[in-house]
């Protein structure tokens, strides 16, 4: 039986939400419940996703058939995506998580404040829109996404800004992972507090 010890009447706006398995990052292999939220200023030109920049195309929908869906997917463990989920307050969402025994992650340009009690957070910093100086150190995975050779340099400037403790991965943009993943392993080989992460929900062709 859900939990409903939150505000029922909270809704979001969402692109989509599915059960699949984390394709990237330190999660790589684990079961996960995507929620993806509609919403992003960030602008990055790769982007997969674009469809979920505008909020307006996207239903408002209710936490509480939000969680519904979550519970009865058997899953314990949600993944708050994007768009860019912290552009909204999550801390109802959240709520409604936890008092159903999930565990949430979530994965953030770090641009916007992050409002709600997150398990684990993926700081993916873009150049388009950096990452709010406060959020590095909440950081528990930074993952940066390498388009180009600057990417890796870029990088290691971002390392000294999180914390000991997180765990640092380096990602080839899907479009471009043939012409830069040469470079990946090089970078990884020469900085080994450094993983690759790859979208192997891609090459699984699952969603």
């Amino acid at each position: 039986m859900v939990n409903l010890n939150y505000n029922i009447e909270a809704e979001v706006p969402l692109m989509e939400e599915f059960y699949s398995i984390q394709g990237e990052g330190f999660h790589t292999g684990r079961a996960a419940y995507f929620i993806r939220f509609a919403g992003c200023d960030v602008g990055c030109t790769w982007c997969d996703v674009k469809d979920s920049w505008d909020p307006n195309i996207h239903p408002l929908v209710s936490i509480e058939s939000i969680v519904k869906n979550v519970v009865e997917s058997g899953t314990d463990f949600v993944v708050i995506t994007g768009g860019e989920p912290a552009m909204y307050n999550l801390q109802p969402l959240c709520d409604a998580l936890h008092e159903n025994q999930i565990e949430i992650a979530i994965e953030t340009s770090g641009a916007y404040p992050i409002v709600g009690e997150i398990d684990w957070i993926c700081l993916s910093p873009k150049k388009f829109k950096m990452p709010l100086e406060g959020n590095y150190e909440l950081a528990n995975e930074l993952k940066v996404i390498a388009f180009n050779k600057h990417d890796l340099k870029w990088a290691k400037e971002l390392e000294p800004k999180v914390n000991l403790a997180c765990q640092l991965y380096i990602q080839p943009e899907w479009d471009k992972k043939s012409e830069i993943l040469p470079d990946v392993i090089d970078f990884i080989k020469q900085n080994i507090d450094w993983n690759i992460s790859l979208q192997t929900h891609k090459f699984l062709d699952v969603r």
